[in-house]
């Protein structure tokens, strides 16, 4: 029986059995996000949208969490030698 609230298709269809929020719930929230999207690219589908389509917006949807992590990091570490961000999505 499909349970698209408690357990939705996109989120246990991995291969490995695994649901997503058993590994995504022991991230903060960013790295979650990018976790989720990253476990679902390619396994949602939407009706008016083809499916490669869907899945490039999964990923930028993560690449969009990753950076905001990484600015994120910067911003609450402004003596660190790493590398300014790029593309910083707090401004």
């Amino acid at each position: 029986m499909k349970d698209p609230i408690n357990h939705p298709e996109h989120y246990t269809s991995h291969p490995s059995g695994i649901e997503c929020i058993a590994i995504a719930q022991y991230h903060d929230f960013c790295i979650g996000n990018a976790i989720k999207y990253l476990w679902r690219a390619g396994l949602k589908h939407e009706e008016g949208i083809s499916d490669a389509a869907k899945e490039i917006e999964d990923l930028r949807k993560a690449i969009w969490y990753i950076q905001r992590k990484i600015a994120l990091l910067h911003k609450n570490n402004p003596d660190s030698l790493l590398q300014q961000p790029t593309n910083d999505v707090l401004e």
